[in-house]
């Protein structure tokens, strides 16, 4: 029995001293002073805005392309013969005025040519003399005779060896002309002013008629075919097709050169009337004067040469009031952020007329009172508060909670 009693104190003790510790632990904490509540302040997104303004905007469109020459001619021999003079900038990258003589076949073949004409076109004339004298004194038999001309046989008068001499007259002519021509041919002369681009013969050769001697470009101006996006066409004033376009539609071409930009003035003088099937775009064409600068028509010294890549900025129409806004205050596809005078959120749709890529413009017109939100705020909702940077607002406190009297 004693043995039974043992067990029993054995499990009661540690179940009375948990219970024990459980209720002075509860009247301890009723007399333990509560931990102080904190009040939360709700603080709305802090964003940056600025006040939109309408503006007089001259757009300008931007393009690149490579500086081509106006003309490039292959220059053939007419005439063969032996290479006597070779003139000494006839090289690649030379330089030749318009009239310059590049170089020169043997001219004695055709020299010996025009001689014989000239002979050939002597006798001729002689011929000719001769026969119209016969032909004179023909005719004044037949009127001895008591008859007029008209009556006359054609062979009485004899017409048909007039005919004949002056025939031989003209062919002599003929012949005379086109051996000068051919000697004036063996003077290779150039077009236009040039550089050579291509040289393919030199001092001794004997060339044949038909062979090209060389490659030459002219540089009186050059042209950069600009090519313009759809979108973009529409702020260019472009006249009809079978209109001259005048120098109004300037165009400002850059080049960088050791760290440095250069510009040339420039402006469109033609374009091409199609789009194309592939890139989808339209081309215009810029005619540059004096590209490498030979008549100091440019304050600097550098020359824009044939090939160079170029950057191009033509002067599109003026606009007499659009809004100019960054490019990164545009949400989405089409729409901005403004805050009212209330510091409230409001998502607007516009129309955006031109997109470049610092900036965009629009032609809706914005409440004076609105600005626009420059910063990004990650979830935009309607009328939701905002904070304006720069601007102190007193933050919204919650309501005191009541304290509990004492019962």
């Amino acid at each position: 029995m004693s043995a039974v009693k043992s067990k029993l104190k054995l499990i009661l003790i540690p179940i009375v001293i948990i219970i024990a510790g459980i209720f002075i632990s509860s009247y301890m904490g009723s007399f333990a002073t509560p931990p102080e509540k904190k009040q939360e302040i709700s603080l709305a997104p802090l964003v940056k805005v600025f006040s939109a303004e309408r503006k007089v905007v001259a757009f300008s469109i931007e393009s690149q392309g490579s500086v081509v020459p106006r003309t490039e001619t292959s220059l053939i021999t007419e005439v063969s013969g032996m290479i006597t003079y070779v003139a000494k900038n006839f090289r690649v990258g030379g330089y030749f005025k318009k009239g310059d003589v590049l170089l020169e076949i043997d001219p004695i073949t055709y020299e010996v040519d025009v001689l014989q004409a000239q002979s050939r076109l002597g006798a001729a004339e002689s011929v000719l003399i001769e026969e119209q004298a016969r032909a004179d004194q023909a005719e004044d038999e037949w009127l001895l005779s008591g008859m007029t001309v008209e009556e006359a046989p054609i062979l009485a008068l004899r017409l048909p060896q007039l005919q004949k001499a002056q025939a031989d007259v003209l062919a002599a002519e003929a012949d005379l002309k086109q051996a000068q021509i051919k000697l004036k041919r063996t003077k290779i002369i150039a077009p236009y002013d040039a550089l050579v681009k291509e040289k393919h013969v030199d001092i001794g050769q004997y060339v044949t008629s038909g062979i090209q001697l060389a490659k030459t470009f002219a540089i009186d101006y050059a042209e950069v075919r600009l090519p313009v996006k759809q979108q973009d066409i529409a702020f260019i004033k472009l006249p009809k097709v079978n209109q001259d376009i005048e120098q109004t539609i300037p165009v400002k071409i850059t080049s960088r050169k050791g760290g440095t930009t250069q510009q040339w003035d420039s402006f469109i003088s033609r374009f091409e009337g199609e789009i194309n099937q592939q890139s989808r775009v339209h081309y215009l064409i810029a005619k540059i004067n004096d590209p490498y600068n030979l008549t100091g028509l440019y304050q600097h010294d550098d020359e824009l040469r044939i090939g160079t890549f170029v950057n191009a900025y033509i002067q599109g129409m003026q606009s007499e009031s659009v809004v100019v806004l960054p490019r990164e205050v545009v949400r989405s596809a089409n729409s901005i952020h403004l805050v009212d005078t209330e510091n409230k959120l409001h998502i607007v749709d516009v129309d955006i007329i031109r997109s470049e890529k610092k900036f965009v413009y629009i032609a809706d017109t914005i409440d004076t009172d609105m600005r626009i939100v420059t910063t990004k705020i990650s979830k935009p909702v309607e009328n939701m508060p905002l904070r304006i940077f720069g601007e102190w607002v007193a933050p919204e406190l919650p309501e005191e909670p009541e304290e509990i009297g004492e019962q």
